[in-house]
């Protein structure tokens, strides 16, 4: 499997947000994206799970047939908002996840059940998800890429409102995420403790054309 980005550029508005971007990641390996604010790491992150169309390049994925293929099509976005209804129970959230995404081929996703007691929160999946904590709703977030399997994990700042514990526990599913030979790609100012790390600084336009100028 191999997930390839060629060429990508994108505009915020009319503005220019980045340009010729390229990166290539195989089974079991990540890419963690740095830079400032507004220097194109979530819109980057956008264009490879298919919200946004870049201006120029593409984002192929290379599945185990062989076959290329959208990357859209085997990637999971865990971005800033966390995709749960609040009026919904834990159980229904995920129950419409796991049924709306299915499995992308090479892979199963966990029991609604299995992924509850992964995160450690088993126990309160009858509950509405708009009564719990900001750290519970984000780790049965988390619990959206175990009950649906795609071998890319798209993550912006996905540790956003967990303690210290629940940080470790997520480095722990990207580890295992990892092992299994899926791929990560995310932007965070946490370490994430992950092997077989590439990084891509994200600098935005305007710092390369003064660059350039100079």
């Amino acid at each position: 499997m191999r997930l390839k980005a060629e060429n990508l550029s994108a505009k915020r508005g009319e503005d220019l947000l980045f340009r010729h971007i390229n990166f290539c990641l195989n089974k079991g390996e990540a890419l963690v994206l740095t830079g400032r604010n507004g220097s194109g790491k979530s819109t980057l992150l956008r264009v490879v799970a298919g919200f946004i169309r870049p201006e120029s390049g593409r984002v192929t994925f290379q599945a185990q047939d062989g076959e290329s293929r959208p990357a859209r099509e085997a990637c999971h976005y865990l971005g800033h908002r966390n995709g749960m209804k609040a009026e919904l129970s834990v159980y229904e959230n995920l129950h419409f996840w796991k049924d709306f995404l299915g499995d992308f081929e090479g892979g199963k996703g966990l029991s609604i059940e299995e992924a509850a007691d992964v995160i450690g929160l088993s126990s309160i999946t009858h509950l509405p998800y708009g009564y719990l904590s900001a750290g519970q709703q984000r780790r049965f977030a988390m619990a959206r890429l175990l009950v649906a399997y795609r071998p890319v994990w798209i993550l912006d700042e996905p540790t956003a409102a967990l303690d210290a514990k629940a940080e470790a526990m997520f480095s722990d599913l990207v580890r295992a995420h990892l092992k299994a030979g899926g791929m990560a790609l995310a932007a965070t100012h946490q370490p994430l403790g992950l092997d077989n790390v590439q990084h891509l600084e994200m600098r935005g336009f305007e710092f390369d054309e003064l660059e350039e100028m100079a």
